[in-house]
């Protein structure tokens, strides 16, 4: 016989040994907690704390808990289903979501646990019916190009590449949370829906009720946390290659950016900068004055930043102290060795906050000190060399029970340490996340993935994933980790279509190790990690420069508008970088699309993604008007259309108000990018006319401009006419109204619906 009973905010069933319990927490939202014996743990893994009513009643062997729009319900009074199975539904009465059947003489359990030895813990499969037609979105990065993951089975466990975040938003409705750091898999099957947890002591998940994915992301967004509002630097260009060896290279790379004029924010100083792996600091040999070298680099306006690894080689000056305090990973079988390069190493164990103190320490006293304060956590799955996860254990549990949580404490440990040393936070690159790892400032990259165009396509889909699982800020290596020579042309054709893709990315990030490696040694001798050939724009032929360059420029250009985009993740938790179902919902033809996305609310990117590819077909979804700023052509959404283009064009749409009134943005550099927007307008004038001589150069001598912060101007527009603004053979043409300012930081995205292609006709602008 089952029991229920009822809470403030939470209806219980006891049903035999096994307790479970449904919590309002969140909006529209419940959390779901079973254990087959003992206790509930409502310790929160990933989940913020709410305080959350709920309006529960219990008649006639049926339960049921109410939290706005969302209602599950227990029945319990059929005679071949005493399991108590659950049921949740929406306010229109519609079936989101419900355990599986227990098919009457099958007698399936949707709630399986198998006792492992050692007690307390169970191989968990909680099962649900399938959906065969909805569509899935989310779950992390995985290396592929589905769109949509109903039909696939996805390994729960991080990998080099790979990210597992557990949420997925559901097309019929509903968002759903596995709340389970175990490393487990799922199935979305056509006839089931099956999570499995390794080693685990109890069923615990989470889900929600939306009209709209925007409101279902923000509803998840606000229980598991929001990514902190970006710094203007992230925005801009990073720089980085396997690997800059010494303090000469990276002040000869930030010397030649700055005499291009080509801005760069960031600049990566990889790994091997130091005596011995676990050392967290520079060797001198290579670096003999990393406080002059940050300080000339600020000059030029860029940032340094430097990798940090877990990993502690056994000949490390901190391994013995770190092993005595008991602050690496444990290997439960055989030596102590859990990956293999340049020596044996550990892994230093994130999920002991001891530990990130210490680390934390060591990096501020041998890199914050000299004004680095950027930082690179690479290797955050963490990497074994043999994925064997029976074979470690964690501070937190076994690696089993617990393995998915080590990205998200390493970034953790440096977030919170920053904030309590500066008084802020930075951004710090890292490679794997789990759910929650967006609230300490997760900068997250694709792993080391091959200089190909099936991972070109494969990162589109991962980075919409990922920004559907809670992580908005994300990135690639820009023309892929291993392999790729500057002088072969395939590979510049590659180069120059990831270029592409990245300036419209969230981060816009190069990296990789190009070809041919070239040895290090060091001062004793000691042959360590090699360099890589150059990754630098001038690296790959004056064209393909021409052509980076350009992007760059464009890319700044964007800064106006993805500040805005950044807010909008920090305040609501939206995406940066968007399915078009995102906006479109009720385009169904929308929902599958792997190979465009939405930067933010308003610019669509349809990359090239093959090569020798000329053309490419593109979705315009429906529900919007869209023109071709290149003819002035509009176009109604829902619709393909295939055309060819020479590097990147601009589609514009004024919105349905008024088509006459168009603003745009010019940098003090001369490169033009028009972004649009709709009446009403207030423009925010600054009238210091200093240093504008140049800032429009290629614009009407008629035009007038007031020089703003950050090199930004804005041009009005004296008379009602047509006005093209042109770069390099590409034609913007714009209508702007009598004294209408062209200005890119006052840009509305609510308003105006922006299509970008990016093709090459040759490898030349």
């Amino acid at each position: 016989m089952t029991i229920f009973t009822k809470g403030p905010n939470y209806l219980e069933c006891q049903n035999g040994n096994e307790r479970l319990r449904i919590i309002a927490w969140g909006q529209n939202s419940f959390r779901v907690v079973a254990t087959p014996t003992g206790p509930l743990d409502l310790a929160c893994s990933a989940l913020l704390p709410t305080d959350t009513a709920a309006t529960v009643t219990v008649a006639d062997g049926q339960a049921m808990i109410t939290n706005g729009t969302l209602r599950c319900v227990i029945d319990n009074h059929d005679w071949w289903d005493r399991t108590g199975r659950l049921r949740f539904y929406n306010a229109a009465g519609d079936l989101l979501l419900e355990e599986l059947n227990p098919g009457g003489a099958l007698q399936r359990q949707a709630r399986r646990f198998e006792p492992l030895s050692g007690g307390g813990q169970y191989a968990l499969t909680a099962s649900f019916a399938g959906q065969p037609a909805a569509h899935f979105a989310g779950m992390g990065q995985y290396q592929q190009t589905i769109a949509d993951l109903n039909g696939t089975t996805l390994e729960l466990a991080q990998r080099n590449s790979q990210a597992s975040v557990p949420f997925y938003l559901a097309s019929t409705g509903y968002g759903f949370l596995w709340h389970n750091p175990a490393v487990g898999s799922v199935t979305f099957g056509k006839n089931v829906i099956e999570w499995h947890a390794q080693a685990t002591a109890q069923l615990d998940y989470w889900i929600t009720a939306g009209d709209t994915p925007a409101q279902i992301e923000a509803q998840y967004s606000a229980v598991v946390g929001r990514a902190p509002m970006m710094p203007v630097y992230g925005l801009g260009f990073w720089q980085s290659k396997l690997r800059y060896a010494t303090q000469a290279d990276v002040l000869a790379v930030a010397r030649k950016y700055h005499e291009l004029k080509i801005p760069v924010s960031v600049l990566v100083i990889d790994y091997y900068h130091w005596p011995r792996c676990g050392d967290y600091r520079f060797d001198p040999h290579f670096f003999p004055d990393p406080a002059t070298m940050a300080e000339e680099c600020a000059r030029y306006g860029i940032k340094l930043m430097v990798s940090v690894w877990p990993q502690i080689d056994e000949r490390s000056e901190n391994y013995a102290d770190m092993r005595e305090r008991g602050l690496l990973v444990h290997t439960n079988h055989g030596l102590p060795v859990q990956m293999k390069f340049h020596g044996n190493n550990e892994f230093y164990d994130a999920t002991n906050p001891a530990a990130r103190h210490y680390v934390w320490d060591k990096v501020q006293k041998n890199y914050g000190a000299h004004g680095i304060h950027l930082f690179w956590l690479d290797e955050a799955e963490p990497e074994f060399s043999t994925y064997d996860f029976t074979n470690y254990t964690y501070y937190a549990g076994s690696v089993l029970s617990t393995g998915n949580l080590y990205p998200r404490e390493y970034v953790r440990g440096f977030y919170e340490d920053e904030i309590a040393a500066n008084g802020h936070p930075e951004v710090n690159l890292v490679r794997c996340a789990w759910v929650g790892s967006q609230r300490y400032g997760a900068l997250v990259w694709s792993g080391d993935i091959h200089s190909t165009f099936q991972d070109l396509r494969n990162q589109i889909s991962a980075g919409l994933h990922m920004g559907i699982a809670g992580i908005p800020w994300w990135t690639t290596d820009i023309g892929g980790f291993h392999g790729g020579r500057p002088d072969n042309p395939a590979f510049r054709e590659l180069l120059v279509r990831w270029f592409q893709f990245g300036a419209f990315s969230p981060v816009m990030r190069i990296h990789g190790a190009r070809q041919p490696m070239t040895k290090v040694y060091k001062a004793d001798g000691e042959e360590t990690e090699a360099a890589g050939a150059p990754n630098e724009v001038w690296s790959f032929g004056p064209e393909v420069e021409k052509i980076l360059t350009k992007f760059i420029r464009i890319r700044a250009l964007l800064k106006p508008y993805l500040e805005k985009v950044m807010t909008a993740a920090h305040e609501t938790g939206a995406p940066v970088m968007r399915p078009l179902f995102y906006e479109f919902p009720n385009d169904q033809a929308a929902w599958p699309v792997n190979d465009q996305f939405l930067l933010g609310a308003d610019i669509l990117v349809a990359p090239i993604v093959h090569a020798g590819d000329r053309q490419r077909e593109v979705y315009l979804p429906a529900g919007a008007e869209w023109t071709d700023a290149r003819t002035g052509q509009h176009y109604a959404g829902g619709q393909r259309w295939q055309r060819l283009h020479r590097w990147i064009v601009c589609q514009c749409s004024c919105g349905m108000a008024d088509r006459r009134n168009c603003r745009g943005a010019c940098s003090d550099h001369g490169s033009h990018f028009p972004l649009l927007t709709p009446p009403p307008f207030r423009p925010i004038v600054n009238t210091n006319k200093a240093n504008t001589k140049n800032c429009c150069e290629k614009m009407s001598r008629s035009t007038r401009c007031s020089q703003r912060a950050g090199g930004w101007c804005e041009p009005v527009m004296p008379t009602r006419r047509t006005w093209s603004l042109s770069d390099s053979g590409a034609k913007l043409i714009c209508e702007a109204a009598v004294g209408a300012p062209i200005i890119a930081s006052e840009y509305r995205p609510d308003r105006t619906k922006v299509t970008v292609w990016t093709a090459l006709v040759r490898l030349e602008v």
